[in-house]
């Protein structure tokens, strides 16, 4: 399954939960969305299914973890519904 495919049912299904969100474009190595509800900010990195962060993204979400930022890489649609699921 493509990555694009991960991120739009993940999306769409956070949109329904009513979470908002946009998509990080012209930053390489940020993570693919944010998203935000009720005060609580995610950050999401999407792959395509068994693919893991290249480097440079997993240098900058390891920093934003220290910065105390929720971040997820999710390759898989279950996985990320789940995510959402649990706020």
């Amino acid at each position: 399954m493509r990555e694009s495919v991960i991120e739009k049912k993940v999306s769409d299904y956070a949109k329904l939960l009513g979470w908002w969100t946009s998509k990080f474009t012209g930053t390489v190595g940020c993570p693919d969305r944010l998203f935000i509800r009720d005060s609580k900010v995610i950050f999401v990195e999407f792959k395509a299914p068994g693919k893991l962060p290249r480097p440079l993204q997993a240098k900058i979400i390891e920093r934003m973890k220290i910065k105390g930022a929720t971040v997820y890489v999710v390759d898989d649609i279950e996985q990320g519904k789940g995510i959402f699921n649990a706020y």
